[in-house]
């Protein structure tokens, strides 16, 4: 035969399908931790404890499970392609990402050194929720992200994003955002 079959098509050839890249959740974990928020540049999705799980199937599908830090963020969809970004540049071609709202999320899940940048950034960084709150309704006593002080007053209940509130410090009498805790 000349490499075509009786209907005119080509012949497919006797060789394999190219396997799947193996990759380890590890490695997908590595690279989710180089994905900055989109909104600090200063801490990652990992960092910020968003990124809730990653699996690898058999046949080399990559899930990777988030929760977003407020459900109605407006930075969902630049998250969502940079998750699948940063698996795609492993060499990984099927990506699903997933977003889960439950549960939800809590500023508990940010690390103690993303805390450290975020108070270096200017961003006073949330206290503790504690056990059982869903959200605290009272401002707890915030610090200045610059000197320290206690000494600080809130001069908006929402700040550029949902999930800040803006303060002044009376001691060093510098502007700056601080997270709610939730």
């Amino acid at each position: 035969m000349n490499g075509r079959t009786a209907e005119g098509g080509r012949q497919k050839a006797d060789h394999p399908a190219p396997s799947a890249i193996s990759i380890q959740p590890s490695a997908v974990w590595d690279a989710l931790a180089s994905v900055p928020d989109p909104e600090i540049p200063v801490v990652s999705i990992t960092d910020m404890g968003m990124v809730r799980d990653v699996t690898v199937g058999d046949a080399g599908r990559v899930t990777v499970t988030f929760t977003p830090t407020f459900s109605g963020c407006p930075a969902l969809h630049v998250i969502r392609e940079s998750i699948e970004q940063a698996v795609r540049d492993l060499g990984v071609a099927d990506v699903e990402v997933r977003s889960t709202l439950t549960p939800p999320w809590t500023t508990d899940w940010i690390g103690d050194d993303a805390r450290e940048r975020l108070r270096q950034y200017g961003i006073a960084p949330p206290a503790p929720t504690g056990e059982g709150q869903l959200i605290q309704l009272d401002a707890e006593p915030t610090r200045c992200p610059r000197c320290g002080s206690l000494n600080v007053r809130m001069t908006a209940s929402f700040g550029p994003t949902l999930c800040k509130r803006m303060y002044v410090c009376d001691s060093c009498r510098e502007p700056f955002e601080g997270f709610k805790s939730v």
